[in-house]
């Protein structure tokens, strides 16, 4: 856009002056014609019979001015055809007087062409058209040529100058968003004020963010050590002097549960980079049903393909799978038997590895359906005895964005909820696949 404001201001430009210089050079010209003649006129009329024959010589040998009779019977073309000779033909007329005409070809003979009088007697003097020379020509396409070129050289250079501050920018930010805020630091010594003002900014939010993420890290450490250590030495206390057995499980039953409470808060606040290698999907999910197929609330359905592999972080994948699995055993139980039938499929399609987990639970309401993700948010509590701090859900739609998938909720058509996840698959697979 740039290149092309400054070549049509050139452009304009060379217009503007061609117009200007159109009709100065229209004068300049004739005149100069006008005055060949009356210069020629005047040696011919001063010049006797026998010096006029030596002065016609020498002005078509050393002037390429030539003069010769003018018969009534010459044909002859105009040599007003266009605006400038137009304009010529006028000011010769104009100088020379009426009788004057101006040709562009006599008797089939090319040129310059003007016919006038001497004591009634006419003639044509015949000189280089070259003499008029048009307004702009190869000089002023040179001129205009370079001074586009210049022009585009120019706006690329200013383009690239106001691009690369903005790329350098758009990488910072993105290795801000991965966590890795070492190598957004940008550059404050540039010479643009402005750029240099917003590098300046956005290293002190860089920093800032980075300490605050050191923050985080150590108060969700303290939070680690300082509730779960007593909580491990009330769970002790508690099993050696309450004597009441079912007291006792009760008691148990809530301190494992602030334990796990604890523990979601500190897996959801996980660092957002996680390292992405080619993780078997088989072994992934045989470990997490490893854990709960033998829950008497549980019956597993599975439909799962054999070498699936796919680019995860093993340990999150692991977690993401677990979450599912549990959030399907607690809510997905039927209401007539009390345990929840899970199906587990999984299979490749073109360079995703699909993974689907479905219960024949009641399903959830559709306006409750897309807040499941919300970190903290639970469905109707009442509808199950299950209780939980609102995050494993969640913890999965963040883990699956980290791992470059996605993760998607739906109410199943045959009953129950349904979880959609879609991983790519294994750099090493799809090699494996071309030698094939």
């Amino acid at each position: 856009m740039l290149a092309t404001l400054l070549f049509g201001s050139i452009l304009i430009w060379q217009q503007t002056f061609r117009a200007q210089e159109f009709d100065p050079r229209a004068v300049q010209s004739a005149h100069q014609i006008a005055t060949l003649v009356n210069l020629t006129r005047a040696a011919l009329v001063y010049a006797d019979a026998i010096a006029r024959v030596s002065l016609i010589k020498t002005l078509a040998d050393q002037e390429g001015v030539r003069i010769t009779p003018r018969e009534p019977g010459d044909a002859y073309t105009s040599y007003a055809s266009d605006s400038l000779s137009e304009r010529i033909t006028a000011e010769l007329t104009r100088t020379l007087g009426s009788g004057t005409v101006v040709a562009s070809n006599v008797n089939g003979q090319a040129g310059l062409w003007v016919g006038f009088t001497i004591d009634g007697d006419a003639y044509w003097l015949l000189t280089d058209p070259e003499r008029i020379g048009p307004v702009g020509g190869r000089t002023w396409l040179i001129w205009l040529g370079s001074a586009a070129l210049l022009s585009l050289l120019g706006a690329a250079l200013m383009a690239r100058l106001i691009n690369r501050p903005l790329q350098r920018l758009s990488f910072a930010a993105s290795r801000v968003r991965d966590g890795d805020f070492a190598a957004s630091r940008l550059d404050e010594e540039v010479v643009t004020s402005e750029i240099r003002d917003v590098n300046v900014g956005f290293n002190r939010m860089a920093e800032q963010l980075s300490k605050i993420e050191q923050d985080r890290a150590v108060m969700l450490a303290g939070i680690s050590h300082d509730l779960r250590t007593p909580l491990a030495r009330l769970r002790l206390e508690i099993e050696l002097s309450v004597q009441d057995a079912d007291a006792l499980d009760h008691m148990a039953a809530d301190i494992a549960q602030l334990d796990a409470i604890i523990g979601k808060f500190l897996e959801y606040a996980r660092p957002e980079h996680v390292e992405l290698v080619p993780v078997s999907l088989n072994e992934v999910l045989e470990r997490a049903i490893y854990a709960v197929k033998e829950y008497p609330d549980v019956t597993l359905v599975l439909d799962v393909a054999p070498g699936l592999v796919v680019q995860a972080d093993p340990v999150e994948l692991l977690r993401v799978i677990s979450n599912l699995l549990e959030n399907a055993r607690r809510y997905g139980q039927s209401a007539d038997t009390g345990v929840a039938v899970v199906h587990i499929s999984a299979s490749e399609r073109d360079a995703q590895v699909l993974l689907k987990v479905r219960d024949e639970g009641p399903g959830v309401p559709p306006d409750v359906l897309k807040r499941l993700t919300t970190p903290f948010f639970r469905g109707n509590p009442a509808r199950t005895a299950a209780k939980g701090a609102g995050l494993g859900l969640a913890i999965v739609d963040k883990t699956i964005a980290r791992m470059d998938g996605t993760f998607e909720l739906l109410n199943a058509p045959g009953g129950g909820l349904a979880a959609h996840i879609a991983l790519q698959r294994a750099k090493t697979a799809k090699k494996a696949d071309k030698k094939a």
